[in-house]
């Protein structure tokens, strides 16, 4: 696998098994069949491991090239994983770097007066050229309650800002908040690219985020029998407005639901984007790759 330059390998890895009361199948699932046209996953979480084993980026991009995924869009949620994320896209061309803190991460750094600092750490990281990505940064008001609301937006209006300054993509993580991440890029100005990742809305909210010039990227949750929505908006989004993420380790596609994800696992996701949108496989892959190259500001690897 190509790197860049040899160099210390990549800090520690956090694991996000749930301990002895954990008692999903954590198993790898088996490769799928190899796509036709090599996709990028747009957004995966390398540093986080899951399971039996970690899959190291090697051997995470070994096993995701073999079936057609052959380039990563690696996201940093925290201080330490955006650090790692620049590490390891520094060693690796496959990869590419999101930085941020993450909408969850911004009220715990603002209650210990640690968010500016934060914020400032973020910004001297996104300017390297290894990232093309702030975010995920954005809203979520499923994990965090209303006293942490204040530390979201302020968080997410230095990461628009942020990617403005610097030209990188935002990523943007909107979790029941929709009418509000709206709000806040009208009344801060949507960046030139804009990426709505691992989009949960309805054809009607995917309608308004198109209107903004923003892409919309699926994980494994458009094949969730529960997402009848997020399949409607992936019908009415223009063909070059789509991207393909994992998310992993989290957000296995079905039949693996559940399970450990990783990036070999696209192909999933991808045929079963085809299936709804009617799309023959190999131009949605080529769609999809072409849309990749765009968002994140050209190719790389």
């Amino acid at each position: 696998m190509a790197t860049r330059e040899p160099g210390p390998g990549p800090g520690p890895t956090r694991s996000r098994r749930g301990g002895a009361d954990d008692r999903r199948d954590l198993s790898r699932p088996p490769a799928p069949e190899p796509l036709p046209v090599p996709v990028v996953d747009n957004h995966c979480h390398l540093d986080i491991h899951d399971g039996e084993d970690w899959l190291d980026p090697a051997s995470a991009l070994e096993r995701s090239a073999r079936v057609g995924v052959d380039r990563i869009v690696q996201i940093g949620c925290d201080l330490p994983g955006a650090a790692w994320a620049v590490e390891t896209a520094s060693r690796f061309s496959a990869i590419v770097a999101g930085v941020s803190i993450h909408p969850n991460e911004a009220p715990r750094l603002d209650d210990c007066g640690a968010l500016d600092a934060g914020l400032a750490e973020i910004e001297q990281l996104a300017s390297n050229p290894v990232v093309r990505a702030v975010g995920e940064t954005g809203l979520d008001y499923f994990r965090t309650g209303p006293d942490g609301i204040t530390a979201q937006r302020r968080s997410f209006a230095a990461h628009i800002a942020m990617a403005k300054t610097h030209n990188k993509t935002l990523v943007i993580h909107d979790r029941d908040a929709h009418e509000d991440v709206l709000a806040m890029l009208d009344d801060h100005g949507i960046p030139d690219r804009t990426v709505l990742h691992c989009f949960s809305g309805d054809a009607d909210f995917a309608r308004r985020c198109l209107d903004r010039g923003a892409y919309l990227s699926f994980a494994g949750t458009v094949t969730f029998k529960s997402a009848q929505g997020v399949r409607d908006a992936l019908r009415v989004a223009p063909l070059d407005k789509i991207l393909v993420e994992t998310d992993a380790p989290f957000l296995a596609p079905s039949p693996y639901r559940g399970r450990p994800n990783a990036s070999y696992l696209i192909p999933l996701t991808v045929r079963a984007m085809a299936e709804i949108r009617g799309e023959g496989l190999e131009p949605l892959c080529v769609a999809l790759r072409a849309n990749s190259e765009a968002a994140y500001g050209g190719p790389w690897g």
